[in-house]
């Protein structure tokens, strides 16, 4: 066993599935194709050698499996709007970012914010980040309420 395994995947590694799992329920809500045919894809399309690949199965499977878990986590801090009257990126990453925060509490609320914001900067619109930032920080006082409290101590 290698130190790398020991530790888990590199933080670069969990940024490419994280980047790849976006693209990926993008490609689910767009095309309405199976995640397993979009799986299938990416993995003879692209290099996956440096991705942490269990991660990018993992969202790209719980997030649509849990959707209306997820959509219940963002929904309240939409400013009166639903997830599904965003454009298709910020929704499938605040989705993918929902997720995270409810269900991989492993991964430090703060971890999952700077992540979104940065894949908004890269694929969303023009000042995206901002509300994706602001949604995002709404939903961890709620679902990660300890944390956060601990945090800023």
């Amino acid at each position: 066993m290698s130190t790398t395994d020991k530790q888990g995947p590199s933080p670069s590694a969990r940024r490419k599935a994280r980047h790849y799992a976006l693209q990926g329920l993008y490609q689910w809500k767009m095309s309405g194709n199976s995640v397993n045919i979009i799986e299938a894809s990416f993995r003879a399309e692209y290099d996956m050698k440096n991705v942490d690949v269990a991660y990018f199965h993992e969202i790209l499977h719980e997030v649509p499996a849990r959707l209306d878990e997820v959509q219940a986590i963002i929904e309240p801090h939409l400013q009166g709007r639903s997830i599904t009257e965003l454009d298709p990126v910020t929704e499938a990453l605040l989705r993918l970012s929902g997720y995270e925060l409810k269900f991989r509490v492993d991964v430090p609320y703060k971890v999952v914010i700077n992540e979104a914001v940065g894949l908004a900067k890269k694929f969303g619109a023009t000042d995206s980040h901002k509300f994706v930032n602001g949604v995002l920080d709404r939903a961890a006082l709620e679902v990660r309420a300890l944390e956060v409290k601990a945090q800023n101590r």
